[in-house]
């Protein structure tokens, strides 16, 4: 298999695009207090569990990384790409894979709906986001 060629710098650009968004939407100014409330932790045991905080950040960068560099792939197919396109792309991947899978464990592990609303609402907004990024700067 071939995989097309990708601007890697863009790349990059969509991997901390979305580790940012990630700090944002899990910080205080979004959705921190209600997911926190939703997964059963105070903010105390989340703190005190911080100890391997910066492995845990550099893993959230990684993946963040993958999905970047998996839209860029993915919007390549996509030839040529507007911003308008790169958004239906990081769209149409989020429902055709990441929303329905991760709905599908949230019910069956009976997870909140709201915990799965904010953690895949997080998903959408990065595919969308990375998707207009990687058609802009190509």
């Amino acid at each position: 298999m071939h995989l097309p060629q990708v601007h890697y710098p863009a790349v990059l650009a969509g991997g901390v695009l979305i580790f940012v968004l990630g700090g944002l939407w899990y910080s205080p100014v979004l959705f921190a207090k209600k997911w926190i409330a939703l997964i059963g932790k105070t903010e105390e045991e989340l703190k005190a569990g911080s100890g391997a905080a910066p492995v845990l950040f550099v893993f959230a960068f990684l993946c963040g990384l993958l999905a970047s560099w998996g839209m860029a792939v993915v919007l390549n197919h996509f030839a040529p790409v507007d911003v308008s396109r790169g958004a239906l792309v990081g769209l149409f991947c989020w429902v055709g894979f990441t929303g329905p899978s991760s709905f599908a464990n949230a019910i069956f592990s009976m997870k909140p709906k709201a915990l799965w609303a904010i953690d895949s609402g997080y998903n959408l907004v990065s595919f969308v986001l990375a998707g207009m990024l990687l058609s802009i700067w190509k």
